[in-house]
């Protein structure tokens, strides 16, 4: 059998998500509610919804909607019934009802339930139909989340459940993990537990909110929002909620039960209204003081707002073996966290999941960390571990693992997916050349490289990794979430902090050097990106011979909002892209001054559909849906090219200073109207000259290394005022561009 045709019900926030996804990967799918007004409402919000849920909007109409009595015969063609209705038992074994009476005999059904177990939801149904049944837990937002949860049960048909595995795999794009019906099943039962356990030991050990998140967060390998951060975002008072779900369907003895109880401090802020970001704050509050935005943070003991206090713990890279043996405050919190996630973790195993690796997945995909907890246990080293930890009796795994002290206990990361994804390949790798910003993974065919650095920023590091992986065919991929956010502007600011404007130059001048080596290397390059590339990372890109991209990706050249210009090439190959089209055939002008456009209003694209009719992306490029492909597909590419030459150097006719006038008439209007201040009409103004020529004719032939001459002048002229680098500082600080 094969999924062809899928039927939602239930248009809410999830079940609208599920529909929206399904269209992404081309399957007809239908949206029931009780009425078809809902669903009509529900279809409305998908087309209108922030960060898009659809990656093409124009297959919108794809999405057909209709209401559980009129149009309830849809199901009988359906080959997967999706149930994503309220979290009421009584209306969903309603629903089943309906489903199993109108269903063809050969169909799945799944509940996307996030808490009840498949035994209750399943028993009032047939031998036969429990067959058919089973959990399709997605996290929210659909599109953006890679876990999937499968539960089955003990009747579930699993090759009907590997069939729907594969399916939401290959075609939807998600990490895909089967587990067992356990309560809060495998994602939520530890990420939970992980976030309960670290704020219980921050009261215990007496630390600051501003103290547990520095530590909870980045030098974990865990988002920067950290765990009273997370809290708040989340919500206080739907967490209490999880929580009460925990401790009603756990029993007693399970270690989860005295770190999920309700505490004093949580309790006072849910009946102040103070549920997170959501209400009036939360652990973290905006204040409002003469004028001024002031962050608060509560104090855990008091429960009294203070200043935040930012927390710097010296601690850029994720390495476990170091900050757990700080000998500090902070070490020891790291280590009385992380001990105890592994040790409830290790716990579960068999019973969540036979498959420990799951559990590592799980929380990789569905929480965003970057190891699991036996990755964090592998990372401490065995025989550390143990010389540090205290009882672990009745724990079967980690008594079997004591007496073996097996460093190689670990075996295969990603064990859930049959496919070559980069986590299963790098440890084949022939020879690892690694320095602090990359990693080169050599194979006989072919040479991987790996950034990893903070949101993947370009360095020196970087860039000589990338040009010395050209001896061979190089695929550019990161298992991270980011492909680049661009040039490390920190290490560019400290230059411009001491006035050192040549060691910026310089950096500047390797990072074309670079791009253009990529561009015009012996063997092909191809770049596979997913998530944020941008400014730098994009330049890498466009200069790439070719690119595999996942289909969540965020592209954009965004320089002229910390009030630069791209001078990595990435002015000179848009220029090239748009002088290709046939309205720049007719007017020289026109590729120049679309590009203007593009680029001086910092135009991103949320996916490769976006990103086409700006020519970040070309219709060669692949687009692919699972983040898990992207290896494959990179390999695939290599292999169909392997009679591969570099590109001919491309040269450009530009207007010079009648067409630079042209754009800065237009940044003119726009400066009189104030969207635009003295230094953005500054920016734009360089910007023009760039994609003017500079000093040049129309009858001139620039080269490409004279576009880069272009785009350092203006970069470097730039980058010398007081104006550009306070809106990188701002950037930086807060994440938010300035507009001066």
């Amino acid at each position: 059998m094969k999924i062809n045709n899928v039927v939602v019900i239930g248009s809410g926030t999830m079940g609208s998500g599920i529909a929206a996804h399904l269209c992404n990967a081309n399957v007809p799918v239908t949206l029931l509610d009780l009425t078809t007004e809902i669903s009509q409402k529900a279809k409305e919000r998908i087309g209108k919804s922030r960060p898009p849920l659809l990656i093409d909007k124009s297959k919108l109409d794809n999405i057909h909607v209709g209401n559980i009595e009129e149009n309830f015969d849809v199901v009988s063609n359906a080959d997967w019934i999706v149930e994503a209705v309220v979290e009421r038992i009584d209306i969903k074994h309603n629903i089943y009802e309906k489903i199993f009476k109108h269903r063809k005999k050969e169909s799945v059904v799944s509940s996307n339930t996030s808490s009840i177990p498949i035994s209750v939801l399943s028993e009032k149904l047939s031998d036969q139909d429990k067959k058919d049944f089973c959990i399709t837990h997605f996290f929210n937002p659909v599109r953006y989340m890679d876990l999937l949860e499968i539960v089955k049960s003990n009747e579930s048909d699993l090759d009907k459940v590997k069939l729907l595995k594969d399916f939401c795999e290959i075609d939807l794009g998600k990490g895909a993990i089967i587990c067992n019906d356990t309560p809060g099943f495998l994602g939520n039962r530890i990420g939970v537990y992980a976030m309960q356990i670290a704020m219980t030991e921050a009261f215990n050990m007496k630390l600051s909110v501003e103290e547990a998140d520095a530590v909870f967060g980045r030098p974990m390998g865990i988002p920067k929002t950290g765990v009273f951060g997370l809290y708040d975002l989340i919500g206080i008072d739907l967490m209490a909620d999880v929580l009460k779900s925990f401790i009603k369907e756990l029993p007693e003895s399970d270690p989860f039960q005295p770190v999920a109880r309700e505490m004093p401090l949580v309790k006072k802020l849910i009946e102040t209204g103070y549920t997170g970001r959501k209400g009036k704050g939360g652990f973290y509050r905006m204040n409002k003081e003469g004028g001024k935005k002031i962050l608060e943070a509560i104090n855990l003991e008091t429960g009294e707002y203070s200043p935040s206090k930012k927390i710097d713990i010296k601690s850029e890279k994720v390495d476990l073996k170091k900050l757990i043996n700080r000998g500090d405050k902070y070490g020891d919190y790291a280590w009385s966290v992380i001990s105890k996630i592994i040790k409830y973790s290790s716990s579960l195993v068999p019973g969540i999941t036979d498959k420990f690796n799951d559990i590592d997945e799980a929380m990789r995909l569905g929480f965003n960390w970057s190891r699991g907890p036996f990755e964090m246990l592998k990372e401490i080293g065995v025989n550390n571990f143990f010389q540090k930890i205290d009882n672990f009796e009745g724990n079967k795994f980690l008594e079997n693992l004591s007496k073996s002290k097996d460093e190689n206990f670990y075996g295969e990361r990603q064990q859930y997916t049959e496919i070559e994804t980069l986590g299963k390949i790098k440890p084949r790798a022939l020879k690892l050349d690694k320095n602090n910003s990359a990693e080169i993974y050599r194979f006989p065919e072919f040479n991987i490289v790996e950034f990893t650095t903070k949101a993947n920023a370009l360095d020196y590091d970087s860039m000589d990794s990338l040009k010395n992986a050209t001896d061979k065919p190089l695929i550019i991929i990161n298992e991270s979430m980011q492909f680049s956010a661009g040039v490390n502007l920190t290490y560019t600011m400290n230059f411009a902090d001491k006035g050192d404007f040549k060691s910026i130059e310089k950096f500047v001048g390797y990072f074309q050097e670079t791009c253009k080596h990529l561009k015009y290397s012996k063997f092909p390059v191809v770049s596979a990106p997913s998530g944020l590339t941008l400014g730098g990372g994009f330049e890498v890109l466009v200069q790439s011979n070719f690119v595999a991209s996942h289909t969540n990706i965020v592209v954009g050249l965004v320089e002229t909002l910390v009030g630069l210009v791209p001078a990595g090439g990435g002015c000179k190959e848009m220029l090239w892209r748009w002088s290709q089209t046939e309205e720049a055939k007719n007017d020289p002008d026109f590729a120049p001054l679309k590009v203007f456009d593009i680029i001086g209003y910092a135009k991103t694209a949320t996916s490769p559909v976006e990103a086409e009719p700006l020519k970040y992306l070309i219709p060669e490029n692949k687009k692919i849906m699972s983040r898990n492909s992207l290896l494959n597909e990179a390999r695939k590419i290599l292999d169909q090219n392997k009679e591969f030459s570099p590109p001919k150097e491309c040269t450009f006719n530009l207007s010079g200073k009648s067409l630079k006038d042209k754009m800065v008439g237009m940044l003119e209007k726009l400066y009189n109207d104030k969207i635009i201040l003295d230094h953005g009409m500054m920016v734009g103004t360089e910007l023009a000259n760039v994609l003017s020529g500079g000093d040049t004719t129309i009858d001139k032939t620039l080269t490409e290394d004279q576009l880069f001459k272009l785009e350092l002048d203006a970069f470097m002229k730039l980058i010398e005022t007081s104006k550009t680098q306070d809106r990188i500082k701002h950037t930086l600080s807060t994440g938010k561009p300035l507009v001066n």
